[in-house]
């Protein structure tokens, strides 16, 4: 039995969201030259032969990685994240860093509003409330009816709501089928489904270029791999808030390494999703408890 630190998971989870944020940024970097789904090819099939090792290695191997109750449930769930993943490169490219998180930071905004028609959990009218004064905040950072709206603005927040479906869809599987299963699925039909795309945009890319793609399927692997222990010693509500330190991770790569500008409107409105995400996070720990 693996021993239980809330500390430990702490430490593990803000290990992860700086790897996250770094792999972001080496993403939006291979992103601006060459194709999205090219790149992001590669990294699905650095992270899909990380995954078969973690399962042939793990008790009943392969075959038991691969047996779901829910077979349908897995590969719609899993479409749905590399579906999710090229949009938000998209948005790295047309936004950048520090735009593009501060709108999908609202993702656990859109998993508690989800949460009740989707999986009939129960949502109270404080989170409701919290809900409202999130999206009050996207609405800042966003500016509608100031100057000249770029519908490019749109596309964190599609990414956003399509990973809160799957952070939905991977809670609904979660009743009846182990996280190895779903990892294991993860990674082997998002690979599948990114190259049956992006082996028709195959580029080749000089050896620089081929160093920064080492470097973003290493950190693709290991951040995954630490967010399971992360998890696997740690309870969930305690580590949750601290995966918001992506945005700020990321922010800080963006203003220093790609020039990006971080104006006071983006400022305001990440301050206001981020205080209303933490509020639902520990209400639903309240009403757990």
């Amino acid at each position: 039995m693996v021993e239980q630190s809330n500390r430990k998971g702490i430490l593990l989870m803000v290990a992860v969201t700086f790897i996250f944020a770094m792999q972001d940024g080496i993403s939006r970097h291979l992103a601006e030259t060459y194709n999205v789904y090219m790149a992001l090819m590669v990294r699905f099939w650095f992270f899909a032969a990380f995954v078969l090792v973690i399962a042939a290695r793990s008790p009943g191997g392969i075959k038991r990685a691969t047996r779901s109750s829910l077979p349908w449930a897995q590969l719609i769930r899993s479409v749905v994240l590399i579906t999710e993943v090229i949009v938000m490169v998209q948005a790295f490219v047309y936004l950048g860093l520090v735009h593009s998180h501060a709108v999908f930071a609202c993702y656990p905004l859109l998993v508690a509003a989800l949460s009740g028609p989707v999986l009939g959990e129960k949502v109270g009218w404080r989170r409701v409330v919290a809900i409202g004064v999130g999206f009050i905040g996207v609405l800042i950072i966003l500016q509608p009816g100031f100057g000249v709206f770029s519908p490019y603005a749109l596309i964190p927040l599609a990414a956003a709501l399509l990973f809160a479906l799957y952070s939905l869809m991977t809670r609904y599987v979660g009743r009846v089928d182990p996280a190895s299963v779903s990892f294991f699925y993860t990674g082997v039909v998002g690979a599948v489904v990114v190259t049956a795309v992006g082996i028709w945009h195959w580029e080749n890319m000089i050896l620089s270029d081929w160093g920064w793609m080492g470097i973003l399927c290493f950190t693709a692997a290991t951040g995954h791999f630490l967010l399971i222990k992360a998890y696997e010693v740690a309870e969930a509500s305690a580590i949750q808030p601290f995966a918001y330190l992506q945005l700020v991770f990321a922010s800080a790569l963006g203003v220093i390494v790609f020039h990006e500008a971080l104006e006071m409107n983006v400022v305001i409105g990440a301050a206001v999703v981020v205080s209303a995400g933490l509020f639902t996070l520990w209400r639903a720990r309240v009403a757990a408890s």
